[in-house]
């Protein structure tokens, strides 16, 4: 949780000293294990501007902070248009000429992006550069060596994150609010995730983190 931050925007609320350690822990846990999909959060921000508690002590425990702090976190998080971001390998692939071809056309089915291509001088031999999505790398080898008749031979390290293609929410008009998409890459494999974790098959809606006092 890194690259998450908490801000306190407050003013002269009485009692905040007591909480800040339930509020920080509540904020550690919801960016370990966010609303989507159970996964860990990247670059979030969330502006704490006010917060009204109990006057009585016994009301401003852990267990009375922690779990209102994570709904409203998860909230933030669904109104924000959250994004799934995935995992990319920098694969670095030498190939004879004759299996150029066999090699674009297998990242291509493995939504693989060529950075750069060196012909080797002195050599038949050319290389390739490509980010390949680690999802996509289980059995790339194989279906690479298939495509090229066995000419080319892969090289994969991880590289960065990437934002995954396909949103997973839209604003409706009629509601005014931002629903769940039925359907995208993003929500297609979102919804992998949550049934392998045991989670509804359904993305949460905002309005099941919009308490009303």
């Amino acid at each position: 949780a890194k690259s998450n931050v908490l801000v306190d925007m407050t003013k002269g609320v009485s009692y905040l000293s007591e909480i800040k350690d339930s509020c920080k822990t509540a904020f550690q846990q919801a960016c370990c294990a966010g609303v989507i999909c159970g996964e860990a959060l990247r670059g979030l921000l969330i502006e704490v501007n006010d917060v009204v508690l109990h006057a009585d002590s016994i009301h401003r425990g852990a267990g009375q902070i922690m779990p209102p702090m994570k709904r409203a976190i998860f909230g933030c998080e669904i109104s924000s248009g959250p994004r799934l971001m995935e995992p990319m390998f920098l694969c670095d692939i030498t190939v004879p000429m004759d299996g150029l071809n066999g090699v674009y056309n297998t990242l291509s089915q493995r939504r693989g992006e060529v950075t750069e291509e060196i012909s080797k001088s002195g050599t038949p031999l050319t290389q390739i550069k490509a980010y390949l999505p680690v999802l996509e790398s289980f059995g790339f080898t194989g279906l690479l060596r298939q495509n090229t008749s066995g000419m080319a031979f892969p090289q994969m390290i991880f590289s960065h994150w990437q934002i995954m293609m396909g949103d997973l929410y839209e604003f409706n008009d009629k509601l005014k609010k931002l629903v769940p998409l039925e359907s995208s890459f993003a929500v297609e494999k979102s919804l992998e995730v949550r049934k392998r974790k045991g989670l509804k098959q359904i993305l949460p809606d905002i309005g099941d983190f919009s308490d009303k006092v």
